[in-house]
């Protein structure tokens, strides 16, 4: 058997809208809770166990492959949610989405404060793109 990432937990202050907002930007559904855990399972099985706690959370990154046509449908959801977003994790770019190697990539917080990331290709797939360092502003974005 290869070795496959399965899924990892992730802490926030209330588990129930950090999961449902995942599970909305990314149009997935949130599944059944298991004890303290509520799942989110990406297309390639992976799970993100949502859990909540009260102790100090660090800030994690979590980052998501997804179509162009995906892609469209998340930025329009964030741009609905009024989510803020930028083009990198520095903020440097904000109301903004990256074309880095070719693709579309774009970053925005979720409940808890951890960095989400939408990339439509894998970071070093066209690494000579023309592309790589543009960024282009989204209309909507706050």
């Amino acid at each position: 058997m290869s070795v496959e990432f399965n899924h990892t937990i992730v802490l926030t202050r209330d588990r129930e809208r950090s999961a449902r907002f995942l599970a909305e930007i990314l149009g997935l559904e949130v599944g059944e809770p298991a004890g303290m855990f509520l799942p989110v399972t990406t297309a390639n099985g992976v799970t993100l166990d949502f859990a909540t706690v009260d102790i100090a959370i660090p800030v994690q990154h979590y980052a998501f492959l997804v179509s162009e046509d995906e892609f469209d449908a998340v930025l329009g959801r964030l741009e609905a949610g009024r989510v803020p977003l930028q083009a990198d994790p520095q903020g440097r770019h904000p109301r903004r989405i990256n074309r880095n190697d070719g693709g579309r990539g774009v970053y925005f917080p979720d409940p808890a404060g951890h960095g989400l990331e939408v990339i439509t290709r894998p970071y070093g797939s066209e690494p000579e793109s023309p592309l790589n360092g543009v960024t282009e502003v989204v209309a909507g974005a706050v």
